[in-house]
């Protein structure tokens, strides 16, 4: 009898691009794929924080570099990504939010949250994509949306929305990509403490009411989010794509 073999969760030899990473869950998730071997380009807007992360990295042994990004400027997003050698694989951590209610919202607030986390997302996905698809490579393309993007929250009309649409365009482009090998999957965490999220896990009232919903009793830590992205990142995903991998504590069960 032949036994099977566990796919390899080793990422050496390959290169990774972590947008986003800066802070939070995308510094976490930068860390957790240069662990496994990768190469880690680290991008964001604010540099300095990119070259600070990048030599804790190098003085663990790990091989970084950093490469500054803005997903809001498309045109220039491509560009950089077209100068640079394809990279098999992307996590996609830049986001922001502005909580209000429905009757509330601006719509300087829709469109500020739509340019990042929507309109970013797809043309980066789609910059990263299209650089595989021309030097015959294939690839795991992560988006690190929210559970969000599969409910509804209280004063979160306009971040729902442009998570539910990651989701959307994320599943679509699975199915185009998936010919060539080119796997895309989103990353669907709770609350984690994190800067973005700071303010409301500060509020007593608030707290209460999100840690009543995740039905393990907490809120998350970016740790809680590191295996997940090693595991779509690498061969041990290899058959999943168009996936939503939740990370919330049980919320969205109940």
């Amino acid at each position: 009898m032949n036994l099977p073999e566990t796919p390899s969760f080793s990422l050496v030899g390959k290169r990774a691009l972590v947008v986003g990473a800066s802070s939070g869950i995308g510094s976490a998730c930068a860390v957790a794929l240069a662990e496994h071997g990768a190469t880690v380009t680290l991008a964001a807007r604010r540099e300095n924080r990119l070259a600070a992360l990048k030599e804790q990295m190098l003085l663990k042994g790990w091989i970084a570099n950093t490469l500054k990004i803005d997903v809001t400027d498309v045109k220039d997003t491509a560009q950089t990504l077209e100068n640079n050698e394809a990279f098999d694989i992307l996590v996609n951590s830049a986001g922001i939010a502005k909580h209000s209610t429905s009757e509330d919202t601006s719509p300087y607030d829709f469109e500020t949250v739509m340019e990042t986390n929507l309109r970013g997302a797809y043309f980066l996905t789609q910059a990263v994509a299209k650089s595989l698809i021309a030097a015959r490579k294939p690839g795991s393309l992560i988006n690190i949306s929210s559970q969000m993007g599969l409910v509804g929250g209280q004063e979160r009309a306009v971040y729902c929305a442009s998570k539910h649409a990651v989701e959307g365009f994320s599943k679509a482009m699975a199915i185009e990509f998936g010919p060539s090998n080119i796997r895309v999957n989103t990353i669907c965490p709770t609350f984690i403490l994190t800067e973005m999220t700071r303010n409301t896990l500060k509020q007593p009232d608030k707290r209460a009411w999100i840690e009543s919903k995740i039905k393990l009793g907490r809120v998350g830590k970016v740790e809680d989010i590191m295996g997940a992205v090693v595991y779509l990142a690498s061969d041990a995903s290899a058959l999943v794509t168009g996936s939503a991998l939740l990370i919330d504590g049980g919320w969205t069960a109940g």
